[in-house]
């Protein structure tokens, strides 16, 4: 069984992928989630992957000055309709 190496991506996810970490950024820094665990903390987006056919996108999140990454990541996910139909709002795609 060969197994093919993990291909780069292409300058469209790229593209596509820093437009949204821009939209999630904003988001995150309007105060728009109101969960308790994400208010008031700086959350930084370092990086949003998507697959190949650019249908799911993956972020990456550090909250600045440390803090509980866990419970941060927990609530973000819990958000993660509100985030998808915020992105979904407000990206600028052609």
């Amino acid at each position: 069984m060969s197994r093919q190496p993990d291909k780069a991506p292409t300058q469209r996810q790229l593209r596509v992928g820093e437009e949204i970490r821009h939209v999630v950024a904003q988001a995150l820094e309007r105060g728009e989630i109101r969960d308790p665990a994400v208010k008031g903390v700086a959350i930084t987006v370092t990086e949003v992957r998507l697959s190949p056919d650019l249908k799911n996108a993956t972020a990456y999140v550090v909250p600045l000055g440390g803090g509980d990454s866990k419970a941060i990541v927990d609530a973000l996910n819990r958000a993660s309709g509100f985030i998808r139909g915020w992105v979904a709002r407000n990206i600028r795609l052609r």
